[in-house]
């Protein structure tokens, strides 16, 4: 009996416990949610450090009154289309616009003088062009190329300066007359049509030697001669197609102001100048103020 029970087999019950169940990819979605998330929100940290008050301000107001804004616009409703400071304190203006304060002086002095510095500046490129355009005139004509002696182009601080001067043997005008010269004629002719173009205004001055007129100071003199002769070649500019209202001066100075004063009697004395004159210039012989220039100028094309 003993032996029966030892002899009984034992068995050993072995339980197999199952693999673990795969895992979904749910969690995988949720983490790039918050990836996104994070991303979104430091770039709206980024853009509302760096968006300027007016740009703030139109969103505010946007979101605020949105049909307001879409359908009136007005202050504030996105006036300002760059992170990047206009400069000035009017949101309503766009970005680089500066809206100036007339009422300090400090603040409209600096401004005219960049005005003014960019006007100059633009004359001086036009006037230069002019002068090349003259000289290429009369270097490229035969019978101009031949009294380019006489003919000098100066660039100065009223503008560009073109006088035609008198020779010994070659005189612009019949000797004690305004009686232009043929020669004369054409080089006046070939100035005109250059000057048709341009919107500068034009000076034009006669000249005289100290010689004195035959009738005396009294009458007829030096004083009328140079006048007449500065008339007579207005008459010659317009007659090739310079408008009549580009001249704002016409004068005979005598020998007021000779181009060789170590020798008053010399030929080159006798000259007529024509300037054509900078917007600066301009102001100053018409009497207009700065502010009268500035605003006949269109300064966009710079």
């Amino acid at each position: 009996m003993a032996d029966a029970k030892q002899l009984q087999p034992i068995i050993i019950k072995r339980v197999k416990k199952g693999g673990h169940a795969a895992h979904g990819g749910a969690w995988k979605i949720a983490y790039a949610d918050f990836v996104t998330a994070m991303m979104a929100f430091f770039l709206l940290m980024w853009l509302l450090g760096s968006t300027t008050e007016g740009d703030k301000k139109g969103i505010s107001e946007f979101f605020s009154a949105p049909l307001k804004v879409a359908l009136n616009g007005g202050n504030g409703s996105g006036a300002s289309t760059s992170v990047i400071n206009g400069g000035g304190t009017d949101i309503t203006k766009q970005v680089g616009q500066v809206k100036v304060n007339t009422e300090d002086p400090i603040s409209k002095k600096k401004t005219m003088d960049a005005v003014m510095a960019e006007v100059a500046k633009q004359d001086a490129k036009k006037l230069n062009a002019l002068g090349q355009k003259i000289a290429a005139a009369i270097a490229n004509n035969p019978t101009l190329a031949e009294f380019s002696s006489q003919i000098r182009l100066e660039t100065t601080p009223d503008g560009l300066q073109i006088q035609i001067i008198d020779d010994q043997r070659r005189p612009m005008f019949d000797s004690g007359s305004a009686t232009v010269k043929p020669y004369m004629r054409h080089i006046l002719r070939a100035i005109g049509v250059a000057l048709t173009d341009v919107d500068n205004k034009v000076s034009l001055d006669g000249h005289t030697d100290r010689a004195p007129y035959g009738s005396g100071e009294r009458g007829y003199s030096n004083w009328e001669l140079s006048a007449d002769r500065a008339n007579a070649s207005r008459r010659e500019l317009v007659s090739a197609g310079m408008p009549e209202q580009k001249l704002a001066r016409v004068m005979g100075l005598s020998s007021s102001l000779p181009i060789e004063p170590q020798d008053p009697m010399a030929p080159a004395n006798r000259r007529i100048s024509i300037l054509v004159m900078t917007r600066e210039a301009e102001a100053r012989l018409l009497g207009q103020t700065r502010q009268t220039t500035w605003a006949s100028v269109d300064t966009s094309s710079h």
